[in-house]
Formats: structure tokens, C-alpha cells, sequence
């Protein structure tokens, strides 16, 4: 297992070093991990850390650890891959072509219902919320680290609008998406196309509680981001 920079927490750094290892492809599916003493003594920790890191990756469904057998990689099938941290691990590298079609898919499922739940559901103040989004975004740019958190606020807040508990669950997915796929579309030499003009129309239907056009604008948003990510991924 290769060493990455640590981040956090020492379990949470080790997860991640594990976890992005694995969803990359690099400790493949049905392997075996070395064991907590093994792992304490390469990473120069104690064996509560690498214990903790490994129910983390086991409550993501990465793996499972059982008596005697040791610690396995489960099946991606298995896999919670709506996990928002095990998503911005798929992005540490190159994320798989199906995987990035899958996720788009999604999105294009769950979001413009949203936009168009929300359009008639939101409150002034989730509507101010989400124009103070859009103005950071264009403010700082999607390329920023400040940019991207403005622009997953923005999607989050349409999420809540709808009031729908269940849609709002999935904010921490769909924010996760949006966050990485817009990080990684910026990684490429060529930058995408501004998606600002589309923010502002998507914006300006919910707040003219129009809901065939805040669908509508969002189907185009949507539609826009994959065709800019696959075309990093093809580069």
C-alpha cells in the first residue's frame, strides 16, 4: 500500500490512504489486507488507529474483517458508492468511464424534480441562501477551493427546499458529485465551459416558482457538467 499524505485525524488519514488505494483499483477487489500488527508497524502507529480506519472503511462497505480470515475487500457491488468520502476518493485518481456515467445518471434522476419541487416549495429565506451561493461562485470562480463549496451549497440548498426528507438525504451525495466532478473537469489543461450562465437561469426559474423551467435549466446544467467531465476523462 502506498503512502499518501496525511490528512486529519491519524484513522481518518489511514482510511483514506487505504480507501482511495482500493476504489482506484491499486489493492484489488477480494485480496486480503495485511493484518493490525502488520499495518502498525509499516505506518508507525498504534493498532487502535489502524482498528478505527478499518471500521471506517467497513461501515463505507469496502470490507470485512472476520475472525481468523482477516480483513478482505469486498466486492464493488458491495461498496456504498454514495458515501460522499468514498466519491472524493474515486476522484483521487482517474474514476472509471462507467462509474462517471452511472453518477451523471443520477443526477439527471434525482436533481431536476428537485429544481422543480423546489421552485414551488422554497421559502425567501432558502431562495437569499442560495442567491449568496451563486454570487460566491461567480465572486471566486469554480476553479477555487471557495467557488466549489459555494457551488455545492447551492445544489444542497435546492435539495432542502423541497422538503422532502428523503431528497434532502441525498445532499451529501449529490453535493459530493458535484464538488469532485467540477474539481476534476478543472485538473484538465483545457477548462470547461462556464457554467455560470446556467447557475443564474436555473436560479432565476426557482425564483419565479417556475417549475417546468427550473427542470428544464437543470436537465441543461446537468447535462452540460458531464459532457465537460468526459471530456477530461477522454483527455
Amino acid at each position: 500500500m502506498t503512502i499518501l499524505k496525511r490528512r486529519g485525524p491519524a484513522h481518518s488519514a489511514l482510511a483514506r490512504d487505504i480507501g482511495v488505494a482500493i476504489v482506484t483499483g491499486r489493492i484489488p477487489t477480494g485480496s486480503t489486507l495485511p493484518g493490525e500488527v502488520e499495518i502498525a508497524e509499516q505506518r508507525g502507529m498504534s493498532r487502535s488507529v489502524v482498528r478505527e480506519a478499518l471500521r471506517m472503511l467497513s461501515a463505507k462497505g469496502l470490507v470485512v474483517s472476520k475472525p481468523k480470515a482477516g480483513t478482505r475487500v469486498r466486492e464493488r457491488l458491495e461498496w456504498n458508492l454514495l458515501d460522499p468520502e468514498l466519491l472524493a476518493w474515486m476522484f483521487e485518481g482517474e474514476p472509471p468511464a462507467g462509474f462517471v456515467t452511472s453518477l451523471f445518471q443520477l443526477r439527471l434522476i434525482v436533481e431536476p424534480a428537485a429544481a422543480e419541487l423546489a421552485a414551488v416549495k422554497r421559502d425567501t429565506r432558502q431562495l437569499s441562501r442560495m442567491g449568496a451561493a451563486l454570487e460566491a461562485m461567480g465572486e471566486h470562480g469554480l476553479h477555487t477551493e471557495q467557488g466549489r463549496a459555494a457551488d455545492q451549497q447551492f445544489h444542497n440548498i435546492i435539495l432542502e427546499a423541497t422538503g422532502n426528507e428523503l431528497l434532502i438525504s441525498l445532499s451529501g451525495s449529490i453535493g459530493a458529485a458535484v464538488r469532485w466532478t467540477t474539481l476534476y473537469k478543472h485538473r484538465s489543461a483545457k477548462l470547461p465551459r462556464d457554467s455560470m450562465p446556467e447557475h443564474r437561469h436555473l436560479f432565476a426559474a426557482i425564483a419565479e416558482a417556475d417549475a417546468a423551467a427550473a427542470r428544464a435549466a437543470t436537465i441543461v446544467l446537468v447535462e452540460q457538467a458531464r459532457e465537460d467531465t468526459e471530456r477530461a476523462l477522454a483527455r
